[in-house]
């Protein structure tokens, strides 16, 4: 975070960090509502992966949104296995700064999840979010099942035409795939905005709406 410069290319496996064996240490507990921080999906719930810039910020906008069970803050999309923060910003880890999310369904969509996150950063930028510059602040989706990566799909297309059509000439390079290892990142990083609510929130948008798929609208 703030305004950091960081190599804007991912390392292969020859040339990223070799990290270690096992998870560094993190939370207990979510610091807002307390469920266990490694909590598995309850029944019939879902769980995705969405990197949109610092983490920081981030989580917050999904912790705050109805529907939401569980965030939490790590490190997904690289080559380094548990990583440590300072690994993760030196660019030699090919990781990108996520928020995994369990949500329930019934109360909230996936779609609705992924206008959220495509309308709450700048998904146009590459290897940075605004000032924020370096492999860890790309924009990433990682999906958990096929109807999740259709949609994602669909919304990504609607959503370029959508900036187009409003004079951002830079197509959506957000990085989609299904969920890779996720390693969880430091208790101090979880929740970070609750515990330091006056700490660095870099996230934001482009402006632009993005449109549900026809099924969600209305």
């Amino acid at each position: 975070m703030f305004f950091s410069r960081k190599p804007a290319a991912l390392p292969t496996r020859d040339t990223a960090l070799p990290g270690r064996t096992k998870p560094i240490p993190t939370a207990a507990a979510h610091f807002v509502n307390g469920r266990p921080i490694q909590a598995e999906a309850p029944a019939g719930y879902e769980t995705a992966v969405f990197g949109l810039g610092c983490f920081w910020g981030a989580e917050r906008i999904f912790w705050k949104t109805k529907g939401v069970w569980l965030t939490r803050v790590g490190y997904a999309g690289g080559v380094t296995p548990n990583p440590t923060y300072d690994e993760v910003c030196s660019g030699q880890t090919g990781h990108t700064e996520i928020v995994e999310v369990i949500f329930n369904p019934a109360e909230v969509s996936f779609a609705d999840l992924m206008k959220l996150f495509l309308e709450s950063h700048d998904p146009t930028q590459g290897m940075r979010q605004g000032n924020d510059v370096g492999t860890q602040y790309r924009s990433a989706l990682y999906f958990t099942t096929p109807e999740q990566e259709r949609t994602a799909r669909e919304m990504i297309t609607a959503y370029n035409a959508e900036l187009s059509a409003n004079g951002h000439r830079a197509p959506v390079t957000t990085e989609v795939g299904p969920r890779p290892g996720v390693f969880l990142a430091e208790d101090y990083h979880q929740q970070y905005l609750a515990k330091n609510p006056n700490g660095y929130c870099g996230i934001g948008g482009t402006g632009v709406s993005c449109p549900l798929p026809p099924v969600q609208a209305g």
